[in-house]
């Protein structure tokens, strides 16, 4: 009987079945929470803020999206990619040593010299339903350097490209993504332009699932959409495992 008693506590437990606070959990994430700049030491300002990022273990990797970065630079101007991070009256400058890419899943793995506090990824798969926040710079070169949280859930797994009615619409993208469609996770709320490369993380224990994305999906599932939608989409942390375990 008291072993019955006891199953049932650990299985109705409220701690296990209640999500961490948010603002419990906010003060944690957003030590680990970057932005992705361009450089340009004769501009005024000199930092121009593009989108979001997080860093992972050992602390000194940073995740964002490729379409992020994937702009050629002026390098007569000394144009250069940089992170960004502390706080927003006075961010420190972190120079990219080594960066690794997947255009295909619109990521990008970024290396910097200091160590910052990292987030744990989730090493099992995310169910639809779970309850989500990610943190990041939405509109970041209007907001600056101020990161906002949003929370939602998993509303559905769904193919990254649909077929279309008309096929003069394609673009060659689109068509890549048809001949080999993936999956990635549609969220029931709003990501903004500066919120790509946010993390996605489970509100139960803080830890990422997915990778906030809003080029790559939109531009073949919702191109006819000139405002937000109040959907938005995020890339399953699995293909950044696969980034980071390539040479």
């Amino acid at each position: 009987m008291l072993k019955f008693i006891a199953i049932l506590f650990i299985l109705f437990s409220p701690q296990l079945l209640a999500n961490v606070p948010l603002t419990t959990l906010i003060p944690k994430i957003k030590p680990s929470v970057v932005a992705i700049a361009i450089h340009n030491p004769s501009a005024a300002p000199r930092l121009k803020l593009i989108g979001s990022g997080f860093v992972i273990e050992p602390g000194n990797k940073v995740v964002t999206n490729y379409h992020v970065i994937q702009k050629l630079l002026d390098e007569s101007k000394l144009e250069s990619y940089v992170v960004l991070s502390g706080k927003a009256d006075n961010p420190i400058v972190h120079q990219i040593k080594h960066m690794k890419t997947s255009p295909v899943h619109d990521l990008a793995l970024l290396e910097i010299e200091q160590k910052l506090p990292a987030l744990s990824l989730a090493q099992d798969d995310t169910p639809e339903g779970t309850a989500i926040a990610y943190t990041g710079f939405p509109i970041t070169g209007v907001l600056g350097m101020f990161p906002a949280t949003h929370t939602g859930i998993i509303s559905a797994l769904t193919p990254i490209a649909i077929p279309v009615d008309n096929v003069a619409t394609l673009s060659p993208r689109m068509l890549q993504q048809l001949r080999q469609p993936f999956f990635v996770y549609q969220l029931d709320s709003t990501a903004y332009p500066g919120n790509s490369g946010s993390a996605v993380y489970r509100l139960s224990d803080g830890k990422v699932v997915a990778v906030i994305n809003m080029v790559l999906v939109k531009s073949s599932r919702e191109a006819v959409l000139s405002d937000p939608s109040g959907i938005s989409y995020a890339i399953p942390i699995h293909f950044l495992q696969q980034l980071m375990a390539q040479p």
